[in-house]
């Protein structure tokens, strides 16, 4: 079986020399980008199964990187952010990161989060080749074999990560799910990972789904304990 690639972009070398010696030991092999521009020269040459991207990076920052790569395409990124930076989380994550990871982490929890990026990535490619069909909803038409969405018959971008989420939600419609239970179904995170993730997501889905965000019709709240989609 041919080994899964990563890419580290990550400017301090002591840490990149660090994640890439478990990363090899667990079998993936690595690549090292040391700044934003070689990492996305890498991305684009290389075509890395997963990236681990780190915010702060000489030349491009994360963001930069970020936004380029998912004007081409869709790979795994777990951003990685200083611990107290709040609004990198975020924004990584409104931009199109899969997850992030805070500094500093325990090996565990980074392989952890690196094979369940993968798997989920895998899979994906394993539905599109089964037949499955096109389910209308209202205005929607999401196409579960293709992994597209359209809206009022025109085609919505969206993440693979807001795809998988809106997909297992339609696919069990007006059942209500935590946001743990969807950290382990959509991200497949058992033990690690922020719920706000989930939240974060779910507000990008709104935005592109909505008419109107603030009164959502389909990706719909329970206080207090999840989230459900609405087929009325």
């Amino acid at each position: 079986m041919e080994k899964k690639r990563i890419l580290i972009v990550e400017d301090e070398k002591p840490i990149s020399d660090i994640i890439k010696f478990n990363l090899e030991k667990d079998g993936f092999l690595v690549n090292v980008a040391y700044d934003g521009e070689e990492g996305f020269e890498l991305i684009m040459k290389w075509e890395p199964d997963l990236v681990l991207l780190d915010v702060m990076l000489p030349k491009l920052d994360g963001f930069e990187v970020l936004k380029r790569t998912r004007e081409k395409n869709q790979v795994p990124i777990l951003m990685v952010t200083a611990k107290e930076e709040e609004v990198d989380k975020v924004l990584g994550l409104e931009l199109g990161a899969d997850d992030y990871i805070t500094k500093p982490f325990g090996m565990r929890e980074l392989l952890a989060r690196v094979k369940a990026n993968i798997r989920r990535y895998d899979t994906a490619d394993l539905k599109d080749s089964e037949e499955v069909p096109v389910k209308s909803y209202k205005n929607l038409e999401i196409d579960m074999n293709k992994y597209e969405i359209r809206k009022d018959g025109k085609p919505l971008e969206l993440t693979l990560r807001e795809f998988e989420l809106l997909r297992y939600l339609a696919e069990r419609e007006n059942k209500v799910f935590s946001r743990e239970q969807l950290l382990l179904e959509v991200w497949g995170y058992e033990y690690f990972g922020d719920v706000r993730t989930v939240d974060v997501t779910v507000r990008r889905l709104r935005e592109k789904l909505e008419n109107d965000p603030a009164e959502p019709t389909y990706v719909m709240t329970k206080r207090g304990i999840g989230y459900y989609f609405h087929n009325a």
